[in-house]
């Protein structure tokens, strides 16, 4: 186990930090710089290789790590060495990237989708520098995800260049199900992982599930049979599959890409751990049908929108039959198509700014991140470290998190607490963190919390400089365009910034 004094409830002023580095206009080196080597030598860097072209992005992250005070005192000599700061050598390592798909649906390239592989690869240089025991850098991203491509966007280059520096390094996929297309059909594959690569964790009345559960049955997540996540949750039944890796882990490194998201308002280091739970059946996202009636899908009542769920739900009970699973989504299409014609939103994901579901998932998940043990058992102390690192240099806006456009952001946020982390990326992101549930809910008082501290202890500190969080989007950022359901609802007044 590693010092608890590091997690939510220890060190509150230095879980509370938050360090960002800003360049504007700064862009990523490009792929065929692979494996992204430093641009210039620094004294504690293990690589002995110089690269020809400018990667900003290595000095970048170099400097968030020293902007949290990781190993200070060393800081600028060989022995510097900040992720030592946080568990011993011979520790055992997870690095989590968001790699939620291989390609942008909107046509706005993956620089803005997921987790750039240079970001990746400073990260695993100062990794090495701890000399862990192992190293895993593993996600799961949608069932329709094509792994192989996504390693062919440098990742695979990085670690293959890594593990020949001696860093015990592989890369994982937490899946147990994928979705391939064949002949135009989508076919899925079961069970790639056994279940004894994962660890059920059970919250049961500690869920934030608990007190909307009273129709557990209401549940869905998209693309998954309603069925397989009754046997999860249900009233006092609140179970979780996590990757084993993770739960044994000394320290997860979390790699966000700050975007936009349709469901959740914003996906930054909080959101990112949905990767770590291996089945998405066993992942509430949205409840079916409208607030109206109790429901949390959609906002009011619509005939179409209600028809398109009852298509949904019998799409996904028989997706081992293509064809008719094809022909049912091309059915809910048109209905969705024929509901935004008519002035509704055209879409039935829980995608708006009344989504009560999903921020209580993904709490679920950051709290057994810190507290459950190798076991799955929560215990009253934190477990490991968790420090944040987030891609913001092109983040996304718009309806991410699958169809993100690109904003040239320009900024590394680095935090020991990932809703620390989340409430500064907000700002930088124009977005109000208190209009956020999955921000402003990770700061409330419940069993196993997240934080020992208030938003306003949070302290930033931007290019070295410190800044009050409210006024981090007028120093280095901007307003995004938020997701269509929740446009209108989170984007912060300039007038009234300080």
């Amino acid at each position: 186990m590693t010092n608890s004094t590091l997690g939510p409830l220890g060190d509150c002023v230095r879980a509370s930090h938050v360090a960002v580095e800003s360049i504007p206009g700064v862009s990523y080196p490009p792929l065929e710089a692979t494996p992204f080597h430093p641009d210039e030598k620094y004294p504690e860097c293990p690589c002995e290789h110089i690269a020809a072209s400018p990667n900003p992005v290595y000095g970048m992250v170099r400097r968030v790590l020293h902007g949290l005070d990781l190993d200070a005192a060393r800081f600028g000599t060989p022995a510097w060495n900040p992720f030592g700061d946080l568990v011993p050598a011979g520790a055992r390592i997870v690095v989590k990237p968001n790699w939620v798909l291989h390609h942008n649906q909107a046509g706005g390239g993956e620089d803005c989708l997921i987790t750039h592989a240079s970001v990746l690869r400073a990260v695993l240089d100062y990794v090495l520098l701890a000399r862990p025991a192992g190293v895993i850098v593993g996600d799961a991203p949608l069932q329709g995800c094509d792994f192989d491509a996504l390693q062919a966007l440098g990742n695979r280059a990085v670690i293959d260049f890594m593990k020949a520096q001696g860093l015990p390094v592989h890369t994982e996929d937490f899946r147990r199900t994928i979705l391939r297309e064949e002949d135009g059909l989508m076919l899925v594959e079961t069970e790639l992982r056994p279940e004894t690569e994962y660890v059920l964790v059970d919250m049961a009345t500690n869920s934030l599930l608990e007190p909307i559960s009273s129709d557990a049955r209401k549940f869905r997540v998209t693309m998954y049979d309603p069925r397989k996540m009754w046997k999860h949750h249900s009233q006092g039944l609140h179970r979780y599959l996590v990757a084993k890796e993770v739960l044994e882990a000394d320290l997860v490194i979390n790699l966000p890409k700050l975007k936009t998201h349709k469901k959740a308002g914003i996906t930054a280091a909080l959101k990112n751990l949905v990767g770590i739970n291996g089945n998405k059946d066993y992942l509430p996202h949205h409840r079916k049908g409208p607030k109206m009636l109790g429901a949390d899908n959609y906002e009011r009542i619509s005939l179409l929108k209600a028809f398109a769920e009852e298509v949904l739900d019998l799409a996904n009970r028989h997706m081992d039959r293509p064809a008719f699973y094809a022909w049912c989504n091309r059915l809910v299409y048109c209905l969705l198509v024929a509901d935004k014609r008519l002035g509704g939103s055209g879409e039935v994901e829980g995608s708006w700014y009344g989504n009560d579901t999903v921020w209580r998932m993904c709490l679920d998940l950051n709290r057994i991140l810190l507290y459950a043990d190798s076991k799955g058992v929560l215990q009253d102390k934190t477990q490991r470290t968790e420090i944040s690192i987030g891609d913001g240099l092109v983040a996304g806006e718009g309806e991410g998190p699958l169809k993100p456009e690109p904003v040239s952001l320009g900024a590394i946020v680095a935090a020991l607490n990932p809703a620390a982390a989340d409430w500064v990326s907000s700002f930088l992101m124009g977005l109000d963190p208190e209009k956020i549930p999955i921000i402003r809910r990770a700061f409330d008082s419940f069993s196993f919390p997240l934080t020992g501290f208030s938003p306003s202890d949070i302290s930033c500190l931007i290019n070295g400089e410190s800044v009050s969080c409210g006024r981090a989007v007028t120093k280095c950022g901007r307003v995004f365009r938020a997701p269509s359901g929740w446009r209108g609802h989170c984007e912060l007044a300039m007038e009234d910034l300080p």
